[in-house]
């Protein structure tokens, strides 16, 4: 048996009635850029974050880096990151012209160690910046406190959470602004790129609303220099189908996740560890193996796609060259990185697929 990493395309077969009647009602209804579809999408994605706005965007990259333009961050500033996450999040600090400021993660959660993150602030950090990685809430309660402080403002990068609670909440809210991404493959996904933010603040949506309309709100009026970004409505169509299913779907994820925990347990492997206060959206499930190379090349010819999240941190990436990492500056995001393998995890994977999974990857450990 083949089992995919994730099978996208089952996902659509599924829905693939519905998808298409919103897709035919974006097209018969001649409007194609903004408008009702994205707007309606906007109106229901608040909703379901329990937030009061929220904007659609291109891509999440695009909503990290307008969110962080809507609250000032420019040349000369810094911006606190995780050192273990997408170069994405990182990618959003540097096209603002600000710096990236790296702080390590919490090896039980992969998040970034909310204790480690005040001795990184100096008089030129504007933000925090929090990633929900994997699916998995970070600790928020203590960083939006040491934000407080210091007067600083808490961007999350959502991209990964979507409908994971913190302490009983929906992620969506608790900071200043939640950037999100609907890549194809994330828990709610579109057919193709797009992105939101959430907040709280009309303000800072107003902002990032004329930020991602070449900085106009009227035809022809450029109040900022502002960018292309704007969600396209076919994906906004898709997307609030999807949206419809996205708790249904997630609750087929924990359950694999669980059923994965148990049937691991004594593989000698580092699992998952959930905080009690944490309810994942389960985007992936991440094992740690000292012998992850072998082990992810005896499952690739067993027929079990598998994934590394992430193999080269951003301080190692070429694009960071200049900054001069050496090897050694951040120990615990490099050896995540050389030890994390993500098992197939989706709505679409079943009991069979799953038990294969485990079977395959207990009889690779003993090979």
């Amino acid at each position: 048996m083949t089992i995919p990493f994730l099978d996208i395309f089952v996902g659509y077969r599924e829905l693939k009635a519905e998808i298409d009647s919103a897709i035919a009602r974006v097209l018969d209804s001649g409007w194609y850029i903004l408008g009702p579809e994205v707007e309606a999408f906007e109106e229901e994605w608040a909703a379901y974050c329990g937030t009061a706005h929220a904007v659609g965007v291109a891509n999440g990259l695009d909503a990290l880096t307008l969110a962080l333009r809507a609250l000032g961050v420019g040349c000369g500033d810094e911006v606190i990151v995780p050192s273990n996450t997408y170069i994405a999040t990182w990618l959003a600090v540097s096209h603002c012209g600000a710096t990236p400021v790296p702080v390590e993660p919490d090896e039980k959660t992969f998040n970034i160690d909310p204790e480690l993150i005040e001795a990184a602030i100096t008089p030129r950090t504007r933000a925090i910046l929090p990633v929900h990685l994997y699916g998995q809430p970070v600790d928020l309660d203590p960083i939006l406190a040491v934000a407080r402080r210091h007067g600083l403002y808490v961007v999350e990068d959502g991209a990964q959470a979507h409908g994971a609670r913190y302490k009983g909440k929906r992620l969506g809210g608790h900071g200043d602004v939640v950037a999100w991404s609907f890549y194809p493959g994330k828990n709610l996904g579109a057919l193709g790129d797009g992105g939101a933010v959430t907040t709280n603040n009309p303000e800072i949506a107003d902002r990032i609303r004329v930020l991602r309309n070449y900085g106009s709100r009227v035809k022809y009026v450029n109040e900022v220099q502002g960018f292309n970004s704007r969600l396209d409505p076919l994906q906004a169509a898709v997307l609030r189908v999807k949206l419809a299913h996205l708790d249904q779907w997630n609750a087929r994820r924990a359950t694999m996740a669980e059923q994965y925990s148990s049937g691991l347990a004594a593989s000698g492997l580092i699992l998952p560890e959930t905080p009690d206060w944490a309810d994942p959206a389960w985007h992936l499930y991440v094992i740690r193996s000292a012998r992850r190379d072998a082990l992810q090349k005896s499952l690739t010819a067993l027929g079990v796609g598998t994934l590394i999240h992430y193999p080269i941190p951003p301080h190692l990436q070429g694009a960071y060259r200049q900054d001069s990492w050496a090897t050694g500056s951040f120990p615990i995001a490099e050896r995540i990185a050389s030890q994390c393998l993500s098992l197939p995890m989706g709505p679409h994977l079943n009991d069979e697929q799953r038990k294969q999974v485990e079977e395959h990857v207990i009889q690779s450990l003993r090979s």
